[in-house]
């Protein structure tokens, strides 16, 4: 029976790296993540499911398994708009106040050389950001962030937006 499960893990280990290691992503509209290995080229509504149930897209975007490749815009801002989904009360608060934990892992996630200036521009234009649609909605606040973050000189030099 150990053997039979060894021999099973094993198997299934060559099969996720073997898919891990194609060229070309192998995922449709579900996106990366756990659900892509399981089902490469299947159910996008059960590739989906999958990543939603293990949060493995998360996992895969910080780590860049899971067929989640660090190497594209697309990729970086997939990464930003799952943070702030995932941290959006808190980020509203420090946003506000223009420091926190959260606000420096945002302004990390956008590359930034120094987080002090893009704090400033956050804190200073809060009310464009958070405009009261998009307090109901993280990624109209994303939006809000870019064009807000896309105006400042500074921020565009310390910062990939």
């Amino acid at each position: 029976m150990k053997k039979l499960t060894l021999i099973s893990t094993i198997g299934i280990s060559m099969v996720l790296l073997a898919s891990q290691m194609s060229a070309a992503p192998k995922y449709g509209m579900a996106g990366c993540g756990l659900g892509t290995l399981v089902m490469p080229g299947g159910n996008q509504v059960l590739a989906a499911t999958t990543n939603g149930t293990a949060g493995s897209q998360t996992f895969g975007i910080t780590t860049g398994t899971s067929n989640c490749t660090a190497d594209g815009v697309a990729q970086k801002e997939h990464a930003r708009e799952i943070y702030v989904h995932m941290n959006f009360d808190s980020l509203e608060q420090e946003m506000a106040a223009g420091k926190g934990e959260k606000l420096s892992n945002l302004a990390s996630l956008f590359e930034c050389k120094s987080g002090v200036r893009f704090n400033e521009v956050v804190k200073q234009n809060y009310s464009k950001i958070f405009t009261e649609e998009s307090k109901a909605n993280p990624s109209l606040m994303l939006s809000n962030l870019h064009e807000t973050l896309e105006k400042d000189e500074t921020v565009k030099n310390y910062c990939k937006i």
